[in-house]
Protein backbone atom coordinates (compact mmCIF):
# COMPACT_ATOMS: atom_id res chain seq x y z
CA UNK A 1 0.00 0.00 0.00
CA UNK A 2 2.73 1.99 0.68
CA UNK A 3 4.52 1.69 -2.59
CA UNK A 4 1.58 2.27 -4.01
CA UNK A 5 1.13 5.79 -2.48
CA UNK A 6 4.80 6.43 -3.49
CA UNK A 7 4.05 5.91 -7.06
CA UNK A 8 1.17 8.19 -7.18
CA UNK A 9 2.74 10.83 -5.53
CA UNK A 10 5.86 10.54 -8.28
CA UNK A 11 3.12 10.24 -10.31
CA UNK A 12 1.13 13.71 -9.59
CA UNK A 13 4.84 15.25 -9.01
CA UNK A 14 6.07 14.33 -12.31
CA UNK A 15 2.76 15.01 -14.17
CA UNK A 16 2.56 19.09 -12.41
CA UNK A 17 6.38 19.20 -13.01
CA UNK A 18 5.71 18.82 -16.88
CA UNK A 19 3.15 21.41 -16.82
CA UNK A 20 5.57 23.78 -15.05
CA UNK A 21 8.21 23.38 -17.39
CA UNK A 22 6.69 24.24 -20.50
CA UNK A 23 6.18 27.43 -22.03
CA UNK A 24 3.80 28.92 -24.69
CA UNK A 25 3.94 28.24 -27.86
CA UNK A 26 5.48 31.79 -30.04
CA UNK A 27 3.53 33.59 -32.59
CA UNK A 28 5.02 35.67 -35.14
CA UNK A 29 3.19 38.80 -37.08
CA UNK A 30 3.91 40.11 -40.44
CA UNK A 31 3.31 43.25 -41.74
CA UNK A 32 1.31 43.53 -45.44
CA UNK A 33 0.48 45.70 -48.34
CA UNK A 34 -2.96 46.75 -48.54
CA UNK A 35 -3.36 49.41 -51.15
CA UNK A 36 -5.25 49.37 -54.26
CA UNK A 37 -4.07 49.42 -57.83
CA UNK A 38 -3.19 52.09 -59.88
CA UNK A 39 -5.63 52.77 -62.94
CA UNK A 40 -2.61 54.06 -64.52
CA UNK A 41 0.81 52.14 -65.27
CA UNK A 42 4.17 54.40 -65.15
CA UNK A 43 7.64 53.51 -65.64
CA UNK A 44 9.17 55.95 -62.41
CA UNK A 45 11.90 53.90 -60.64
CA UNK A 46 11.73 54.50 -56.77
CA UNK A 47 13.99 53.62 -54.41
CA UNK A 48 12.65 52.96 -50.40
CA UNK A 49 14.77 53.08 -47.50
CA UNK A 50 16.94 53.92 -45.59
CA UNK A 51 13.63 53.32 -43.05
CA UNK A 52 14.71 53.80 -39.37
CA UNK A 53 12.65 52.97 -36.87
CA UNK A 54 12.88 54.00 -32.97
CA UNK A 55 15.26 51.95 -30.55
CA UNK A 56 12.16 50.71 -28.23
CA UNK A 57 10.17 48.65 -31.24
CA UNK A 58 13.22 47.76 -32.82
CA UNK A 59 13.68 44.19 -31.30
CA UNK A 60 11.23 40.75 -32.62
CA UNK A 61 8.86 40.72 -29.26
CA UNK A 62 5.55 43.25 -30.03
CA UNK A 63 6.45 46.32 -28.03
CA UNK A 64 3.00 47.45 -26.13
CA UNK A 65 2.46 50.31 -24.86
CA UNK A 66 1.05 50.19 -21.48
CA UNK A 67 1.40 53.85 -19.95
CA UNK A 68 2.69 57.28 -21.04
CA UNK A 69 6.12 55.97 -19.98
CA UNK A 70 6.02 52.77 -19.75
CA UNK A 71 6.14 49.29 -22.39
CA UNK A 72 5.82 45.86 -22.53
CA UNK A 73 7.37 43.45 -24.49
CA UNK A 74 5.65 40.87 -25.81
CA UNK A 75 7.83 37.29 -25.39
CA UNK A 76 5.39 35.13 -27.46
CA UNK A 77 3.70 37.83 -29.81
CA UNK A 78 6.84 38.51 -32.39
CA UNK A 79 8.01 40.18 -35.55
CA UNK A 80 8.25 37.17 -38.29
CA UNK A 81 11.30 39.55 -39.57
CA UNK A 82 13.13 42.83 -38.61
CA UNK A 83 10.70 45.81 -38.16
CA UNK A 84 12.86 48.19 -40.46
CA UNK A 85 12.57 45.65 -43.08
CA UNK A 86 8.95 44.96 -43.23
CA UNK A 87 7.80 48.41 -43.15
CA UNK A 88 10.56 49.49 -46.16
CA UNK A 89 8.64 45.77 -48.05
CA UNK A 90 5.13 47.07 -47.36
CA UNK A 91 5.72 50.56 -48.54
CA UNK A 92 7.68 49.48 -50.91
CA UNK A 93 5.11 46.80 -52.58
CA UNK A 94 2.48 49.28 -51.53
CA UNK A 95 3.93 52.20 -54.14
CA UNK A 96 4.22 49.41 -56.99
CA UNK A 97 0.26 49.01 -56.82
CA UNK A 98 -0.10 52.53 -56.08
CA UNK A 99 1.64 54.30 -59.02
CA UNK A 100 1.72 51.22 -61.23
CA UNK A 101 5.36 50.62 -61.78
CA UNK A 102 7.32 47.47 -61.05
CA UNK A 103 10.75 49.19 -60.73
CA UNK A 104 10.32 49.91 -57.20
CA UNK A 105 13.41 48.63 -55.02
CA UNK A 106 14.70 48.35 -51.25
CA UNK A 107 17.94 49.78 -50.32
CA UNK A 108 18.66 50.15 -46.79
CA UNK A 109 21.86 52.96 -48.08
CA UNK A 110 21.51 56.38 -48.67
CA UNK A 111 22.51 56.66 -51.99
CA UNK A 112 20.86 54.55 -55.63
CA UNK A 113 22.19 56.25 -58.37
CA UNK A 114 19.72 53.77 -60.34
CA UNK A 115 16.72 55.11 -59.23
CA UNK A 116 14.55 58.05 -60.57
CA UNK A 117 13.24 58.59 -57.09
CA UNK A 118 14.56 57.81 -53.61
CA UNK A 119 11.90 57.61 -50.39
CA UNK A 120 13.68 58.11 -47.07
CA UNK A 121 11.46 57.09 -43.96
CA UNK A 122 12.14 57.65 -40.17
CA UNK A 123 9.72 56.35 -37.89
CA UNK A 124 9.11 58.56 -35.00
CA UNK A 125 6.75 55.93 -33.01
CA UNK A 126 5.11 52.60 -33.94
CA UNK A 127 2.50 52.30 -30.95
CA UNK A 128 0.63 49.11 -30.54
CA UNK A 129 -2.11 49.09 -28.27
CA UNK A 130 -4.21 45.85 -28.33
CA UNK A 131 -7.59 46.00 -29.01
CA UNK A 132 -7.07 50.05 -29.19
CA UNK A 133 -5.56 51.09 -31.99
CA UNK A 134 -1.88 51.13 -33.73
CA UNK A 135 -0.15 54.38 -34.00
CA UNK A 136 1.98 55.69 -36.53
CA UNK A 137 3.82 59.04 -36.57
CA UNK A 138 6.44 59.09 -39.94
CA UNK A 139 8.36 61.56 -41.20
CA UNK A 140 9.50 60.84 -44.76
CA UNK A 141 11.52 62.16 -47.29
CA UNK A 142 11.34 61.85 -51.46
CA UNK A 143 14.53 63.39 -53.57
CA UNK A 144 14.43 63.54 -57.30
CA UNK A 145 17.36 61.96 -58.89
CA UNK A 146 17.76 64.29 -61.87
CA UNK A 147 17.51 67.70 -60.12
CA UNK A 148 17.80 66.59 -56.66
CA UNK A 149 14.65 67.91 -55.97
CA UNK A 150 13.01 67.41 -52.18
CA UNK A 151 9.52 67.27 -50.64
CA UNK A 152 9.90 66.62 -47.02
CA UNK A 153 6.10 65.35 -45.37
CA UNK A 154 4.47 63.63 -42.37
CA UNK A 155 2.18 61.21 -41.63
CA UNK A 156 0.69 60.36 -38.25
CA UNK A 157 -2.13 57.85 -38.44
CA UNK A 158 -4.42 56.32 -35.59
CA UNK A 159 -6.10 52.98 -36.80
CA UNK A 160 -9.08 51.45 -34.91
CA UNK A 161 -8.27 47.76 -33.67
CA UNK A 162 -11.41 46.24 -32.76
CA UNK A 163 -10.11 42.88 -31.69
CA UNK A 164 -7.87 42.21 -29.06
CA UNK A 165 -5.58 39.98 -31.22
CA UNK A 166 -2.35 40.57 -32.18
CA UNK A 167 -3.46 39.45 -35.86
CA UNK A 168 -5.79 42.33 -35.76
CA UNK A 169 -2.85 44.87 -34.50
CA UNK A 170 -0.56 43.76 -37.13
CA UNK A 171 -3.80 44.60 -39.59
CA UNK A 172 -4.06 48.14 -38.18
CA UNK A 173 -0.50 48.78 -38.72
CA UNK A 174 -0.17 47.65 -42.48
CA UNK A 175 -3.60 49.98 -42.76
CA UNK A 176 -1.53 52.91 -41.00
CA UNK A 177 1.60 51.98 -43.57
CA UNK A 178 -0.71 51.95 -46.10
CA UNK A 179 -1.62 55.53 -45.75
CA UNK A 180 2.37 56.71 -45.61
CA UNK A 181 2.46 54.80 -48.60
CA UNK A 182 -0.46 56.90 -50.50
CA UNK A 183 1.07 60.37 -49.04
CA UNK A 184 4.51 59.02 -50.08
CA UNK A 185 2.86 57.91 -54.02
CA UNK A 186 0.87 61.11 -53.86
CA UNK A 187 4.30 63.27 -53.76
CA UNK A 188 6.42 60.99 -56.21
CA UNK A 189 3.14 61.92 -59.01
CA UNK A 190 3.19 65.48 -58.16
CA UNK A 191 7.23 65.49 -58.47
CA UNK A 192 6.97 63.24 -61.72
CA UNK A 193 4.60 65.45 -63.02
CA UNK A 194 6.21 69.00 -62.70
CA UNK A 195 9.20 67.09 -63.66
CA UNK A 196 7.97 66.69 -67.50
Amino acid sequence: MQSLTIVTFVLILTSLASGCGSTPASRFYTLSAGAGTATTSSNISISVGPVSIPAVVDRPQIVVATGPNQVRLEEFNRWAAPLQNSIARVVAENLVAMLGTPRVTLSPQALNADADYRAAIEVQSFDSLPGEAALLDAVWTVRRAKDGRVETGRTTVRETVQDKGYDALAAAHSRALARLSRDIADVLRALEGAGR
